[in-house]
């Protein structure tokens, strides 16, 4: 393992960039992972740490060894495909043994190494299968075990679970979790996928248009979010948009709702659905009540989504728990919602000054 840096790099194809002035730093036995939309930089910049894109500008250092040119078989690090890339023709074990071959590392020495990485990633005993005899999850966990047979400084997946079903994607993701924490392996991630992101990371690079938006730890983007992007990327948020005076933001719809923070002028809050109660009657104790129609209903069994709409401007997402014998609204139905005054996040970025 090694620390990696990523020092002010860019890509840019004539006026367009793919990724700019990408600046990180990964400690060693850091699993890092790379968030964002399709387009916004996260394949590029990891394609570039792997050697297969150069940098436009920009140096990248593994191990305090600058590598930003050298081709990726110089860089000692180990890369999972998003389709895996296996050969059809040749079985497991030649798979993985593959880039030992490129290396001229021997016979014997490759036999051995990869006996042990199919062992790490338990397929020791399909060796001698080919590809197509596989699993989605044995072929990832086959493309893994090559990834890892030379003991990369370095370990970059690319959506490594996209190809998977949603109940394998919990598994596979869980194994490589564990895997890397004991390997101790330095690892960036590149995904979509927020569930995956926030469960597998030691720390979140949320990017949009090529840029880093905000680094940091689970709860420092998903409390702190820095902008509207990142709140609404990172989880869900209902936003409210009006005009602060005071603890009170007055929404466009003509609510007046109390917050924790004192600034002056327009401002947004973000609201996390699972911080929105919902009763028959008025919300007590909270700080925040209003009155509200109910627009859609959303039944994901343990957990039940609830939009309510609170004027012409204005609507929340309420999320709560599916609990034995409980009662769901209907389309249609008044109920009432209600927030605590902490539970209202400002997103940087409006225009609204501390007061």
């Amino acid at each position: 393992m090694a620390r990696l840096e990523i020092d002010g790099v860019s890509k840019h194809y004539g006026e367009f960039y793919a990724a700019r002035d990408v600046s990180l730093d990964v400690a060693e036995g850091e699993f890092l992972v790379l968030l964002g939309p399709s387009g916004c930089g996260k394949t590029t910049t990891l394609r570039m740490i792997a050697g297969f894109v150069e940098p436009s500008a920009g140096a990248i250092r593994i191990g305090n060894k600058d590598v930003t040119r050298l081709p990726p078989w110089k860089r000692n690090t180990g890369l999972v495909f998003q389709n895996y890339a296996l050969f059809p023709h040749l079985t497991v074990a030649q798979n993985v043994a593959f880039g030992l071959e490129m290396r001229k590392v021997s016979k014997a020495e490759a036999a051995s190494k990869v006996e042990d990485a199919l062992r790490l990633v338990r397929l020791d005993h399909l060796g001698e299968r080919l590809p197509r005899q596989l699993s989605g999850g044995q072929q990832q966990r086959v493309a893994l075990a090559r990834a890892l047979v030379f003991r990369p400084d370095v370990l970059l997946l690319d959506e490594p679970l996209s190809n998977l079903d949603a109940k394998l994607r919990h598994e596979v993701r869980v194994e490589i979790r564990s895997l890397q924490q004991r390997l101790g392996i330095t690892t960036v991630m590149v995904t979509h996928d927020q569930e995956e992101a926030l469960t597998m990371a030691d720390r979140l690079v949320v990017m949009n248009e090529g840029r880093v938006r905000q680094v940091g730890s689970q709860r420092d983007l998903y409390e702190r979010p820095v902008d509207h992007f990142v709140a609404g990327f990172v989880g869900r948020s209902s936003f409210i948009r009006g005009e602060m005076h005071g603890d009170t933001l007055t929404t466009d719809g003509g609510l007046a709702i109390r917050c924790e923070r004192q600034i002056v002028g327009k401002a947004e809050i973000a609201l996390r659905p699972e911080r929105v109660f919902v009763g028959a009657t008025p919300v007590e104790g909270l700080g925040n009540s209003f009155p509200g129609e109910v627009e859609f209903v959303s039944y994901m069994g343990g957990l039940i989504d609830i939009h309510v709409r609170l004027s012409e401007h204005d609507h929340v997402i309420a999320q709560v728990p599916n609990h034995d014998g409980s009662i769901l609204p209907s389309v249609g139905d008044r109920i009432h919602v209600g927030w605590a005054p902490t539970s209202a996040v400002f997103p940087a970025g409006d225009s609204a000054s501390e007061g």
